[in-house]
C-alpha cells in the first residue's frame, strides 16, 4: 500500500483526474499489448513537463518506482508494472501539448503523449508528415523510448534519425528538467545528449516534449508484390531495386507464406492477390514514392516501377518469379494485417531481430531447417523489414498444445533462438522494440560488461532514482 500522505501530495500536484487509485481505473494501464500483466500502486497522469517534474521528484524522494508508459503498444513488457503492486505507472496520455509547427525548419515541437495518427492528421494540411510508419498507433514518447523504425526505414530511417530535440525529466530528488530541444540539425558543441535518451526504454529519464524532423508528404506512390525467383535471390533483388530506383524506393517488406496465410484466415475480407489464390513461399511488398504532384511529360511512377520490374523479369538469370503491380493501399492492408493474423493463429512466441542485410534470409533458411529437429509442431510466421535487416520472427504453437502454457518450454525456445540469432549470426536481440523486462536477461547475456557498466554509470548520473521497467 502506498503511504496516504504520498497520495495526498500527488493529488495536490496532478489535480482532478490526474491520479488514479481505484482497481477499475488502474486496469487499462496494467496490461500490455502482448501477454504481460502487472499490478500498479497508482497511475499518475500529468499534463505538463512541470507536473512530470514534481511527480518524479516526489516519487524519488519517497522511493516509489515509476514505470513511464506512453501508448502502451509495446510487446516486451517495457511499459507495465510488475506484479508486486509497489510500482506506479507514470502515464503520458494527457501530455499532448504543445503542438508547434515550424514550417521553415520543417520540424514540429510536440508533447510526448500525442499519438502518431493525431500528429500526422494535424500536419497533413501543410503536406508534411513524421515518416515512421507503424502498424500500431503509439504515442511519441514511447516511440522515442524504443527508437521505433517501421516499414519505411529504408528511405527515412528510424526515430533516432528524425529527432531534433527533447525535453527530459530526470529521476532525481528535484525532478530536474533537461532542455535539449533547440531543434538544430547541426550542433557540434559537445556530445549529442538527446541521443542518449532515445532507445533506452525510459530508464535514463522521462521524455515530455520532442522536436521532430518532418518530411514532405508523398504525392505519388506505386507499389508491387514481388515473388523472388528463390529466397536466396532476395539480397540481389534488393540491390537491383536500389540501383534502379534510387531515393524513390521507400519500402522493401518481406512476408512469408505462413504469415500471409494467417492474415487471410483472420480477415476473410482481405483480398488474396495471387493467381489462383496460391500463396507463394515468400513475397516482398515494395513501394516507390515522390513528394511532388505529377508533372506534364513526366513518366508516371507506376510506369517507372513496371519498367524496372520488366527488366528484372527478363534477365537471363531472373531475380523475380512474378510481380504484381496494384493499388498501394490494398497491398499495405495485407502487410498491416500480418501481425494481428499471426497473433490470432495460436500461442505466439515473438522475436524482434535484426541482422546485416545479407544475413537475414540465411538466418530464416537456417531456422526453417533446424526448428523441426529441435522443437516440433511449431509454425514459423516471419515477416518484416528486409530492406533494413529487420525481421519479426514469430513462432506459433497450437493453443491446445500442452507446451503453450509451459513457461520453461518457452524460455528454452527463446534462449535457443537468441543464441542462434546473436551468437550464430551476429544479429541483435531487439531491433526496434527496445529491451523491456522480457529481454532483460538477453541484455545481461549479450551486452558486453564494459558497455553495461557505462550504461549503469550514465543511469546513476542522470536518474539515480527508481525509474523504468529495465535495468541498464
Amino acid at each position: 500500500m502506498t503511504d496516504p500522505a504520498i497520495i495526498a501530495e500527488l493529488r495536490a500536484v496532478l489535480g482532478d483526474g490526474g491520479l488514479l487509485t481505484e482497481p477499475a481505473d488502474l486496469a487499462p494501464y496494467e496490461s500490455g499489448a502482448r501477454y504481460d500483466r502487472g499490478r500498479a500502486a497508482f497511475v499518475a497522469r500529468p499534463r505538463s513537463t512541470a507536473e512530470v517534474s514534481r511527480t518524479v521528484g516526489l516519487c524519488v524522494r519517497h522511493g516509489v518506482t515509476l514505470i513511464p508508459q506512453s501508448g502502451n503498444t509495446g510487446v516486451v513488457a517495457g511499459s507495465t508494472p510488475d506484479m508486486s503492486g509497489t510500482q506506479a505507472v507514470l502515464s503520458l496520455d494527457r501530455l499532448t501539448a504543445p503542438f508547434a509547427l515550424d514550417r521553415i525548419n520543417r520540424s514540429v515541437t510536440a508533447g510526448a503523449g500525442l499519438r502518431l495518427s493525431e500528429l500526422n492528421r494535424r500536419l497533413a494540411p501543410d503536406h508534411l508528415f513524421f515518416p515512421i510508419d507503424l502498424g500500431a498507433d503509439p504515442r511519441l514518447g514511447g516511440m522515442i523510448a524504443t527508437n521505433t523504425g517501421g516499414s519505411r526505414f529504408l528511405r527515412y530511417g528510424d526515430v533516432r534519425r528524425n529527432t531534433l530535440g527533447l525535453t527530459v525529466v530526470l529521476a532525481d530528488p528535484d525532478g530536474t528538467v533537461l532542455n535539449l530541444a533547440a531543434g538544430l540539425r547541426k550542433d557540434n558543441t559537445g556530445p549529442d545528449w538527446k541521443q542518449l535518451f532515445i532507445g533506452t526504454s525510459g530508464s535514463f529519464g522521462v521524455v515530455t516534449e520532442c522536436v521532430l524532423n518532418l518530411e514532405p508528404l508523398p504525392q505519388q506512390t506505386a507499389a508491387a508484390l514481388l515473388v523472388p525467383a528463390s529466397p536466396d535471390k532476395v539480397p540481389d533483388l534488393l540491390i537491383a531495386m536500389e540501383q534502379a530506383l534510387g531515393f524513390y524506393l521507400s519500402a522493401f517488406e518481406g512476408m512469408s507464406r505462413n504469415a500471409m496465410a494467417a492474415a487471410f484466415a483472420h480477415a476473410p475480407s482481405l483480398r488474396n492477390p495471387f493467381a489462383g489464390g496460391a500463396i507463394p513461399d515468400f513475397a516482398i511488398l515494395t513501394e516507390v514514392s515522390r513528394s511532388w504532384l505529377p508533372r506534364p511529360g513526366e513518366q508516371p511512377l507506376s510506369a517507372v516501377l513496371e519498367d524496372v520490374l520488366a527488366d528484372l523479369l527478363g534477365r537471363a538469370d531472373p531475380l523475380l518469379g512474378d510481380a504484381l503491380v496494384g493499388r498501394p493501399e490494398e497491398m499495405w492492408t495485407l502487410r498491416h494485417a500480418l501481425s494481428e493474423g499471426v497473433r490470432q493463429s495460436g500461442k505466439l512466441v515473438a522475436f524482434d531481430l535484426s541482422f546485416r542485410r545479407g544475413d537475414i534470409m540465411r538466418f530464416i533458411a537456417h531456422m526453417k531447417a533446424e526448428m523441426p529437429k529441435r522443437f516440433s509442431g511449431i509454425t514459423i510466421c516471419d515477416f518484416g523489414h528486409v530492406g533494413d535487416g529487420g525481421v519479426h520472427f514469430n513462432l506459433v504453437l497450437d493453443r491446445a498444445d500442452p507446451r503453450a502454457g509451459d513457461a520453461g518450454f518457452e524460455q528454452g525456445l527463446r534462449d535457443w533462438v537468441f543464441e542462434v540469432a546473436v551468437a550464430g549470426f551476429g544479429g541483435s536481440f531487439s531491433a526496434e522494440h527496445a529491451i523491456g523486462r522480457r529481454n532483460q536477461g538477453m541484455y545481461a547475456r549479450y551486452t558486453e560488461a564494459q558497455l553495461r557498466r557505462l550504461a549503469a554509470g550514465f543511469k546513476a548520473a542522470t536518474s539515480p532514482g527508481p525509474l523504468g521497467a529495465v535495468e541498464l
